[in-house]
C-alpha cells in the first residue's frame, strides 16, 4: 500500500514539524510548556513512524498506545504545572 506508506510519512513529518516550531518557541521564551510540547510532538511522530514501519495500519501495536500515553500523559502534567505555578 504505497500510498498508506506516503500518509503515513506526512503525518510523521508533521508532527516533527510541529515538535520544530514548539522547540523554536520555547528557544525564544524558555516556557518550560513549550518545550513539553515539542518533546509531546517528536513522540508523537516517532509512534507514528514505528506504526508505519511495522506495517501495522491496525494500531493493534501496545508499543504505540505507550508513546501515544506518554505523549498526552506529558501534555496534561505540564499544563497542570503551568496553571499551578506560583505567581
Amino acid at each position: 500500500m504505497p500510498f498508506g506508506n506516503f500518509l503515513s510519512g506526512m503525518v510523521t513529518l508533521g508532527f516533527l514539524v510541529s515538535g520544530l516550531f514548539f522547540l523554536r518557541f520555547w528557544k525564544r521564551t524558555g516556557d518550560a510548556l513549550f518545550l513539553a510540547f515539542a518533546i509531546a510532538f517528536a513522540l508523537l511522530g516517532v509512534g507514528q513512524a514505528v506504526t508505519a514501519l511495522a506495517n501495522t495500519y491496525l494500531d493493534d501495536s501496545s508499543v504505540t498506545y505507550l508513546i501515544r500515553l506518554a505523549a498526552f500523559a506529558l501534555i496534561i502534567v505540564a499544563i497542570w504545572r503551568k496553571n499551578n505555578a506560583p505567581k
